[in-house]
């Protein structure tokens, strides 16, 4: 059985000293979990601080973003072995504000996602399409594309996380519905059974982004092919962050 993870995805939000009493908020209201993954992904300027407020606690550290080269002259840019040395395990990749903001592109996040797996980190994968794109019936063309160039040379999947998040959804309150969801989440397993085998699809993690909150978390959770959740503005929050953990922890 597939164990599902929360991921909260602060971005570019809180002070160091607000991120810790987030953090501190989160580890005390998930240290009785028994089963499942917290993971915090605060900004580049929080990430030593948060590691050591969370350290021997259940909820585990990711970056926002990396550069797909260990070191050089890349100013203003973050490598998957300094994140390492703040304490990450995990990091985001190909989130569709990278894509849109920052023009990165499907090679991009190939590249990003096989250095962090060389580098030892588990990457968190996201894909998704725009409102266009649904409106015009391309949605699992545009998904399937990203999952498979983003694997693109991909050997093994086993510490690869994907994130579904349709763009449309993303801080605009809208959410896919568990159909559209579901749907799209099976899709994606098929497309890892092609490309990897029936393991990799049946234990392969897939979260939903987008507008989650405590309130529509449940319906969403309770789908064959959702194990989780990508959280952006409810995890700024510590109790509607818990309350998601908490309403998925009790069906999963």
């Amino acid at each position: 059985m597939r164990t599902w993870i929360v991921a909260g995805n602060w971005k570019m939000n809180n002070t160091i000293a607000e991120a810790v009493a987030l953090a501190k908020a989160i580890k005390d209201g998930t240290a009785t979990l028994k089963r499942g993954e917290v993971i915090l992904a605060p900004p580049f300027t929080s990430l030593q601080s948060v590691s050591q407020t969370i350290n021997d606690s259940r909820v585990a550290l990711a970056a926002q973003n990396m550069h797909q080269e260990e070191k050089g002259a890349f100013t203003g840019e973050v490598s998957p072995v300094m994140l390492k040395d703040c304490g990450c395990t995990h990091v985001i990749i190909g989130h569709s504000e990278r894509r849109k903001y920052f023009h990165e592109k499907d090679a991009d996040v190939n590249l990003k996602v096989k250095k962090a797996l060389a580098c030892g980190l588990k990457p968190i994968m996201c894909v998704g399409e725009t409102e266009e794109e649904r409106e015009k019936n391309v949605t699992r063309a545009v998904v399937g594309r990203q999952v498979k160039e983003g694997l693109r040379g991909v050997e093994k999947i086993n510490n690869v996380v994907i994130a579904y998040e349709p763009v449309w959804a993303i801080g605009t309150g809208k959410v896919a519905t568990s159909a559209q969801a579901q749907e799209v989440h099976s899709f994606i397993r098929v497309i890892l059974k092609d490309l990897f085998g029936d393991g990799a699809a049946s234990n392969t993690r897939i979260l939903y982004g987008g507008s989650v909150t405590k309130d529509n978390i449940g319906e969403l959770i309770a789908m064959e092919d959702i194990d989780g959740a990508l959280v952006g503005g409810a995890s700024l929050k510590a109790d509607g962050f818990l309350g998601i953990i908490k309403n998925i922890a009790e069906k999963k």
